[in-house]
């Protein structure tokens, strides 16, 4: 038996008071959550912010109204039970993890958010039989089907078309300077200056594990180096690009793929199929990189590909050299 699983209720042993309990504890959990997401995006996304500030305030308002319904009914007593408490009742996410969201993830959770209430009082009204519970639960399954409307009031009020326009383009903009940019440079890295180590050990040796293994050994070392670069060189505070962290795994992680895909080949142990096919994937990589500095970073298209196909072109050309030497 899974710890914690055992003694969790099911739906429809609760009783009607157990009903209301759990909607006051759930309105709760959601303003909370929208007033945490609030100020998560207050300082970068002002209007977004006011945006779940109001949001907030009506599940307050939710809150009051079951409440009220409560102390008529059943006493000033509100039996503890939450969501976690109820089987198969829908979870929220820890709003620890909310940092971790872009701001269309953020706006699209509470989208969700109001979707799984609608569905939780549109069923306990079904469940209950006095009649004043079951309206004002399902006045609250009709409020929260309507909250989309709410979201575009509050949105028109406080997030014009301008106000909008800029927080997409800022939030665009964070995304590129944290994960494309150190991303971009990883990949660069890792499909252009591994080239001269593997091919010099490919024409050198003629032997494909052994050239395998060093590039292998390449492109998780420059992995690692270029990881640790990107997250020690600037702490993101003052040039806003965000996360150490989240750039130096970037960085990495694009930097051992760049690598690694002219290292695979090398698996194969005819010499001149891995070789042909390494070349071949060189070819991928190098306008991969050329489409995302067009896509992310507005490079032109022809300058963009002219710079990295002519790069990497001298740099496989000095490994070859090297090798055959």
């Amino acid at each position: 038996m899974i710890p914690g699983f055992a003694h969790r209720r099911q739906f429809k042993d609760l009783s009607e008071q157990e009903i209301l309990a759990l909607a006051i504890s759930s309105e709760e959990d959601d303003a909370r959550i929208y007033r945490q997401y609030a100020q998560a995006l207050r300082e970068d996304y002002p209007a977004s912010a006011a945006v779940f500030d109001g949001m907030a305030v009506e599940e307050d308002g939710h809150r009051q109204r079951l409440i009220d319904l409560h102390q008529t009914r059943f006493g000033d007593m509100i039996p503890l039970i939450r969501r976690e408490h109820v089987a198969g009742y829908y979870a929220r996410r820890p709003v620890w993890l909310i940092e971790n969201l872009s701001l269309d993830r953020v706006r699209s959770e509470a989208s969700q958010m109001e979707s799984d209430a609608q569905r939780f009082y549109e069923t306990a009204a079904a469940r209950v039989t006095d009649a004043a519970t079951r309206k004002l639960l399902g006045d609250l399954a009709a409020a929260e089907a309507g909250h989309a409307e709410l979201a575009d009031d509050l949105a028109e009020t406080h997030l014009g078309a301008d106000a909008k326009s800029q927080e997409d383009d800022a939030a665009h903009r964070q995304f590129v300077l944290t994960w494309v940019q150190p991303g971009l440079a990883g990949l660069m890295d890792g499909s252009v200056s591994t080239l001269a180590p593997i091919f010099a050990v490919a024409f050198a040796t003629q032997d494909t594990w052994t050239t395998f293994l060093v590039g292998l050994a390449a492109s998780v070392g420059a992995g690692i180096s270029m990881g640790f670069t990107e997250a020690a060189s600037d702490d993101g505070q003052i040039s806003g690009r965000g996360s150490p962290y989240k750039r130096g795994v970037a960085a990495g992680v694009m930097t051992t793929i760049g690598g690694l895909g002219h290292a695979l080949p090398y698996l194969i142990t005819d010499f001149w199929t891995a070789t042909i096919i390494a070349l071949i994937v060189v070819f991928v990589e190098l306008w991969a990189i050329a489409w995302i500095q067009n896509k992310y970073m507005q490079t032109p298209f022809v300058k963009a590909v002219f710079q990295v196909v002519l790069g990497g072109a001298l740099v496989f050309a000095a490994g070859a050299l090297i090798g055959s030497g």
